[in-house]
This record gives C-alpha cells, sequence and structure tokens, in this order.
C-alpha cells in the first residue's frame, strides 16, 4: 500500500470525475420516457429485466451501512456478522417463491396499498406515515451519517459539507427520472461498487501477506485472529449479545431478514417493477448470488484493520499515517475509510467512487420509495384524490427534497453511536416484527382481522421495549423473536376472538398456480441453500 498520500491525488478526481459524469447523464437519459406518469416514475414503466432488478436490489442494499458499518462490525466482531449477508440470500429466494407472486398478483405499487387491500384503509395510513418517518429519521440519516464520515475520513472534508454533497448528488437524478434512473444508473453502481469494494479487500489483504501476496495474507488472518473467522459465536465471546451463537440461525435474524427482503417499500419496489413474475424471481435468485460476495469486500476490510493494528511491524510499515483516525473498540466505523487512505492514487480513486456508488444509490433508492408512499399513499389518499399523473410526479419530487433535507439536519446527531450496523439493526428491529407478523399472517392466515392486526401491530412496539428494558440481558436478536412470537399470538388470539373462527372477508386466496416457478428459479433456489450451507460448515 502506498502511505504517500492522505487525500486524492488528480488521477483520483478525474476518475471519480467520470464517475459522477456518467451516473448523473445515465440518469437523467434513461429517466425521459417515464419521469410524467405515475406507473413510470414510482414503477418505471414495469419494465425491468431480471439483471436490472438484481443488480439494483443489491445496489440499494448495499449502502454506508455495509461499507462503514458492516466494516466496523467486521472489526469488532469478525466474519459473523456476514450471517446477516448469507441468511438474506435465503430469504430472497423465499420471498421470490412465496410473497412477490401474491403482491404482483394484487398489482400493488407500494406495500401500504397491500395493507388495504387485505385490510383497511387506517392500517395501511398507520404503517405508511411509520415507513415515511422511518426512512427518514433512519434509514437516510445513517446512510448520510456514515457517508460522511467516509469523507471526513478520507478527505478531511467537513461532516455537515460532505452529507449535504452526497445529498446534492443523489437528489440529481433520482428525484427527477424517479425508479427508472434510480434502477439503470444502480446496474452501473453495483458493477463499480464490486470492483472497488474487492480492490480495497485485496490490497488490504495482500498489505498483510508482505512478499508472499494475498493468499498468504488471508491464512495470516486467520491464523493471528481466528475468533475472528467464527460464525457462530460462544456464549463468553463479548459479543455474544449482538450475534447469539446458534440463534442466529433459529432465531431473530429471520425476521430480520424477511421483514427488510419482504415488506420493506425501497426494497420490494424493484421487483415490483419488473416485467414479469418470472423476471422478478431470476432477478431475486441474482441478488441472491451476489450477497454471497458482500462480506469479502465490507467485512474481510474490517478484521484487516484489526490485524493491521494489532501488529507492531505493520502499523511501523504504515508509518505515521496509521495514527490518524485508528479504529478503535469505541470507533470502529473508522475501519474502512482507515484503510482507503493507504491505497495508491487510481486505486483510491476507483475505491472512493466505489464507496459513493454505495452511497448515493441508497440514498437515491430511498428517496424514491419515501416519495413514492408519501404521495400515493398520504397525499393522494387525504389530500388530493384527483391529482393529475403529472401532479402526482411533482408532488414526489417535492416530497424527497424535503425528506432528504430533514435528514442532513438528524444525520450529524448520531455521531454518538459505536458501531452503526448494529445500531440500525436494533433500532429498526423494535418494529419490524409487528410488522412482520401482520404480513405473514395477511398472507397465510386467513382468519386474521383487520382488528386483530391492527392491535398487533400496536402491540408489538411496546412488547419490544418491555424486552429491551427489563433486567434480562436478553440479545437483541432474541428480543426481536420473542415480539414476534408474542404478536403472531395477539393476533391469532384476536382474530379467534372476533370473528366466529370464520376465514376473513378479505382473506387472500391461494392457489398452486401462484406459486409455480420455471426451472431456473428451482435450480438457482437450491444451489443458494447447497452454498449457504458448505459456508456455514467452513466457518462454523
Amino acid at each position: 500500500m502506498n502511505t504517500s498520500t492522505v487525500g486524492l491525488g488528480t488521477l483520483d478526481y478525474v476518475i471519480f470525475g467520470l464517475y459522477v459524469l456518467i451516473i448523473v447523464a445515465v440518469g437523467l437519459t434513461v429517466s425521459h420516457k417515464n419521469k410524467t406518469s405515475s406507473e413510470g416514475y414510482f414503477l418505471a414503466g414495469k419494465s425491468l429485466p431480471w439483471w436490472a432488478v438484481g443488480a439494483s436490489l443489491i445496489a440499494a442494499n448495499i449502502s454506508a451501512e455495509q461499507f462503514i458499518g458492516m466494516s466496523g462490525s467486521g472489526f469488532s466482531i469478525g466474519l459473523g456478522i456476514a450471517t446477516y449477508e448469507w441468511i438474506s440470500a435465503i430469504c430472497l429466494v423465499l420471498v421470490g417463491k412465496f410473497f412477490l407472486p401474491i403482491f404482483i398478483d394484487k398489482g400493488i405499487y407500494t406495500i401500504p396499498e397491500f395493507v388495504e387491500k387485505r385490510y383497511n384503509k387506517t392500517l395501511k395510513t398507520i404503517l405508511a406515515v411509520f415507513w415515511v418517518c422511518l426512512y427518514i429519521f433512519v434509514n437516510l440519516t445513517s446512510v448520510l451519517y456514515l457517508g460522511g464520515l467516509a469523507l471526513e475520513t478520507i478527505l478531511g472534508v467537513p461532516m455537515m459539507y460532505s452529507i449535504f454533497g452526497l445529498a446534492l448528488f443523489a437528489l440529481v437524478y433520482s428525484v427527477y427520472g424517479g425508479l427508472s434512473a434510480v434502477v439503470w444508473t444502480d446496474v452501473i453502481q453495483v458493477a463499480v461498487l464490486i470492483f472497488g469494494g474487492f480492490a480495497t479487500t485485496y490490497m488490504a489483504v495482500s498489505f498483510i501477506g508482505g512478499d508472499s501476496g494475498f493468499f498468504a495474507g488471508l491464512n495470516h488472518m486467520m491464523d493471528t485472529a481466528p475468533d475472528h473467522f467464527e460464525m457462530i459465536l460462544d456464549k463468553d465471546n463479548p459479543q455474544f449479545m449482538n450475534l447469539p451463537g446458534i440463534a442466529v440461525l433459529i432465531g431473530g435474524m429471520w425476521v430480520a431478514s424477511l421483514y427488510y427482503w419482504g415488506f420493506n417499500q425501497y426494497i420490494i419496489q424493484r421487483t415490483l417493477a419488473s416485467k414479469s413474475v418470472d423476471e422478478a424471481q431470476k432477478g431475486l435468485i441474482f441478488a441472491g448470488y451476489l450477497k454471497f460476495l458482500i462480506p469479502l469486500i465490507v467485512v474481510i476490510p474490517g478484521i484487516a484493520a484489526y490485524i493491521i493494528i494489532n501488529d507492531n511491524e505493520m502499523m511501523s510499515r504504515l508509518g505515521e499515517m496509521a495514527l490518524n483516525n485508528m479504529p478503535s473498540d469505541t470507533a470502529a466505523d473508522r475501519a474502512y475509510p482507515w484503510l482507503a487512505q493507504f491505497l495508491p492514487v487510481g486505486v483510491k480513486g476507483v475505491v472512493f467512487a466505489a464507496l459513493a456508488a454505495a452511497i448515493v444509490s441508497s440514498l437515491a433508492s430511498m428517496l424514491n420509495s419515501t416519495a413514492t408512499i408519501f404521495t400515493l399513499d398520504i397525499y393522494k389518499e387525504y389530500i388530493n384524490k384527483n391529482a393529475s399523473d403529472s401532479h402526482l410526479v411533482n408532488v414526489g419530487r417535492f416530497s424527497g427534497i424535503v425528506a432528504i433535507l430533514i435528514a442532513c439536519f438528524v444525520a450529524p446527531l448520531l455521531g454518538t453511536i459505536g458501531q452503526a450496523f448494529q445500531y440500525i439493526q436494533e433500532y429498526t428491529g423494535l418494529v419490524s416484527p409487528g410488522i412482520l407478523a401482520v404480513f405473514m399472517l395477511g398472507l397465510f392466515y386467513k382468519k386474521t382481522t383487520t382488528k386483530a392486526a391492527t392491535i398487533g401491530v400496536l402491540a408489538s412496539i411496546p412488547i419490544a421495549l418491555l424486552l429491551k428494558f427489563l433486567p434480562l440481558e436478553m440479545p437483541f436478536l432474541d428480543q426481536m423473536m420473542y415480539t414476534f412470537i408474542l404478536t403472531v399470538a395477539v393476533i391469532i388470539g384476536v382474530s379467534l376472538a372476533s370473528s366466529d373462527y370464520d376465514d376473513d372477508p378479505k382473506a387472500i386466496i391461494l392457489t398452486k398456480k401462484m406459486f409455480e416457478t420455471s426451472s431456473a428459479f428451482k435450480i438457482g433456489s437450491y444451489v443458494i441453500m447447497i452454498i449457504t450451507v458448505v459456508l456455514y460448515a467452513i466457518f462454523w
């Protein structure tokens, strides 16, 4: 690794500038056809092929939360944090097989719209307001904060300037062009972020290997810190409360992943915009394969930073720059940007573009989904029922601008957190079990009533808070599992007490044909499950 430059060199700025120009140009160009109709703006005219769906899913998912937050958890915890990625691969299969066909069959634009069709308008509004607040105050703010932290660490750009710069970049094309601009730029961004991520991993691990190279470095890492390559943590591991052993395979991890991939507007919106159910399912399988690569480009660099910092000889090779913004147990999220400052000129520009791609693609996705829910589920429903398509598109643009401005001012307040990835998972986990219970029972339990679902989703939050703040010393993933189970019990109990054991009139009628899949989907699903089992067997 070259230690001669702290910031970016001229070549780095040229590479990054080209990346920005390409993204903006592509975003504005592809958005022209679909920018005026609501279906075109919010669902890209339902024209997306499988490869665009899969690439866009990963680009929307991989953000500063992963590059900075998950890398920080790799520094503190190790490879175990990759369970979020590998379990997600199987969840993508489940979403494609069991959830997506029902959503597309109902012809919905938004997840809250499905809630209205299955339950009623009141519950839809409750969840729509919740999601708008969650996207603004948790998702957008966390991505902006972690992105700002990266720019501040790598370039020395003040936090607020970094945050507003990232926000402006995302706004330039996503607010104007809608989902078409977001998805087609995502195809480019996912290629950039994977290539740039691999560059960081290769350089960091090769540095550890010295003259012997990459694989020697990887072996050295596994020999030096074997506890950082365990997927299932023992109870005496200091990080057990974050990843509670075998419970990650049979407990709350499934609640977190199924909620995120199955009922999260800014994720599922891409599949709703696909050409067909089959194209959407193939896109989910493609995304599942890409999920296996993510730990290699975001977790391994965090572990590499841990190895380097705890090796005096390696630190001396890096020189005085190694002391700048060093990651630590209380500032683990500095691990990735700390490593990036040692990359050679040119490579650093590619990695910086990859980091920007991860941040901006997620910001654009969240903005589009926030605008979609606000416009279609709140504004059109309660403010202007007769709004024209062009008016709804303009409202979507304006609401996106307002949302990111709010997030820009809230983001710096997150500066007191340690492992941002764990923090985001934990506090999203206060509400996700209740919502997952409402959807799962709404889809597959015909006796579920609107009254029961409303009581259940409202009761789930105090249940989660009670489990969190009682002196139980319970890992938050276990809290999520028990919250989900208790919420399911509440919904079933209320449903049976109020429905005379009859099926609800709005129950989903499921047919065998609805869940038929292509041979490509079946084969792809089996391969994903085999790979997952093999990975856990190797790193158990």
